[in-house]
Parts: structure tokens; sequence; C-alpha cells
């Protein structure tokens, strides 16, 4: 069933958290956290079959993640030095590669979004991230991957918990088409296309506006990917097109019924030249990736291609929750004080 942006009573769906003892008393809440563990087990489950190993993440450090359409990073003083606290663990799964070749972390993440974005549903300042990189691994490849992690946690779901779904009126029937078929993938150039006949004025040197990615998420009944997103519109670590100049081999997942982006990913920049060459592109000075550049010069970063999937987003699309704050269990939503 196609998502409903206004809230019905009964089914508790308001715009604004309730203060916590209300919020975690909930039947909504109590069964969002089972599925939520569920997802999570599910997800492990299929990574770690995968020869993927689980690493458990930083959350502070001189740099994080340049590109998060317009969110602020969060400051913090280490002794005496400016350090951030991690917006993504992008560039800290690529140097753990050195290690492993298949990495995943389940990574706390704390982004300042803009006050609009607490209107869109799905933004939350503080979030997890299943985050994945695998070595020596194209875009293509990563797709798979991700598309399995997906099915993974949402088959534990439906083996384990079809009563909680049924209470928290989900239907299971819901997500047959992405068990049995594989996700789509749409060049960003023909989803702007599609936006346009649709009547939505989409920039098509941008990122999808969030109302532009509500309206395409409609038209689908399974997720699907969005891909090759011009050059301008995404950092520096994307890998530009070898082949397509001006386009990037990256992707998004978006669910399907309105529920919107789930994941972004891409393959990464593993050229030193042209990572720096990227950085300058973007505006970004490569002084202040000293540690990062340094692991390149010192043994090389792999090629790699990876995603971080939203936790709480993922739950909020399993659970057919009205809002991503439904998915938290102590949630912050942008410009409104939380516990």
């Amino acid at each position: 069933m196609p998502l409903d942006p206004s809230p019905t009573a009964g089914q508790e769906q308001a715009f604004v958290p309730p203060q916590p003892h209300e919020h975690l008393t909930s039947a909504t809440t109590r069964n969002m956290l089972l599925i939520q563990s569920a997802l999570l087990q599910g997800a492990r489950e299929y990574l770690c079959d995968e020869g993927f190993v689980e690493l458990l993440p930083p959350v502070v450090g001189p740099v994080t993640d340049p590109g998060c359409r317009g969110a602020k990073q969060v400051d913090i003083d280490y002794y005496g030095r400016r350090y951030k606290l991690m917006t993504s663990v992008i560039f800290y799964k690529q140097a753990a590669l050195l290690a492993h070749p298949k990495i995943f972390y389940i990574a706390p993440c704390v982004r300042l979004e803009p006050f609009t974005t607490s209107s869109t549903l799905r933004h939350l300042t503080e979030f997890h991230q299943i985050d994945v990189e695998a070595a020596d691994t194209s875009r293509e490849e990563m797709l798979e991957i991700c598309q399995g992690v997906v099915r993974g946690a949402l088959q534990r779901v439906i083996k384990q918990l079809p009563h909680v779904l049924d209470e928290l009126g989900r239907d299971p029937e819901a997500f047959t088409d992405l068990l049995e078929q594989s996700f789509p993938s749409v060049r960003h150039m023909d989803v702007v296309e599609t936006l346009h006949k649709l009547g939505h004025e989409q920039n098509p040197d941008g990122e999808i506006d969030w109302e532009g990615e509500a309206l395409i998420s409609r038209q689908h009944t399974r997720p699907f990917f969005i891909t090759d997103y011009p050059k301008g519109s995404r950092g520096f670590p994307d890998r530009e097109s070898r082949t397509l100049p001006g386009r990037l081999r990256n992707f998004d997942l978006v669910a399907p019924e309105g529920y919107g982006e789930l994941c972004s990913g891409s393959e990464r920049e593993g050229d030193y030249t042209r990572v720096i060459e990227r950085m300058r592109e973007t505006g970004e000075n490569p002084a202040k990736y000293e540690w990062y550049l340094k692991t390149f010069k010192e043994g090389g970063i792999p090629q790699s291609a990876g995603f971080g999937l939203g936790a709480q987003r993922l739950t909020r699309y399993a659970a057919g929750l009205h809002s991503v704050w439904q998915a938290s269990a102590f949630p912050k939503l942008p410009g409104v004080m939380a516990p």
C-alpha cells in the first residue's frame, strides 16, 4: 500500500516524537524494536556468509564524509585539536581494507540536518548505517551485495516475526516483488526525464530532491537503484566513469511506496592523483585529509566499492511506519530538542 503522508488517528503517527516514557512503552515502538533487531541479524548473517568481517566503527576523527546534502558536521575539542563526529565512516571503511578485503560496520552517524528536513519523514540527526566495503569490487557487484543485504534482512523479519508485522498493519505481501525479482536500475538522467514528465522540475545536474525522490518512489513496487549521478552532485570519493565522462560510478537504493532513499554507495576512486583531482573539483582542501592521503601513499588503499544503508530507514520501510523517528528508540529530529 502506498505511503499516506498524513497521520491517521489511533496509529501513533505524530510528526514530533513524544517524551521517552510514552514512546518506549507504546506498542508501535516495542514492535518496531523487534523488527529492527531481526533486520540487523538478517543483514549480519548475509554479510558474514558472504565472507565479510564485522569491525567496530570509529566515532570521532580529524575528517569525515564531506558530501551530506547540506548537513553540518559536529566539531569537538580533541585535546586541543578540532575533530569531527562521524557523519559517515567512508574513509575508515576504505582504510580498513588494508586489514581485511571485505568489511562492514553497524555505524552510528551524527548529521546536523537543515531544519527543513524535519518534515521529510525520513531524516534524523542521529542514526545508524549498515556500512559495507569490499576491495577490488565493481559497482555492479556491490549492487548485488546491497540487494542481498536487504533481502536477507527482510526474509528474517518475515520468517520470525509475521505476527509483529500483522500487529503493525504491515502486509508481508508488500515484500513479494523484492524477494522474487531483482532490483531494477535506472540512470539518473532517465529519472530526471520521468520526473519532468510527471510535472516535477528536477535539476538535471543535481541530486534528486526530496519531493522528486518521494514521487519517483511511488512509481515502483519494489526497491530500485538510481545510478550514474552527474559529477557535480556528489563528493570526491565517488569514482568518475572512464567510459561516460561527467558521470559517477555510484548509486542510491530507493524503497517503493513513497518511502524514498534507503542507501547510497559507489565505486571509490583508487588512484592517488585522481583522488587529489576529485578533491579539488569538489572544492575540498587536500590538506584536510592528510592521514587519508598518507595512507594512499604508504601502501595504497585498494580500489573498492561500498555503501551505507540506513538502519532506521530500512526499519521504517519494513514496519510500514509513517516517519523515520518512529524507527529510533531515542529519536532526534532536526531542530527538535530531544533526550
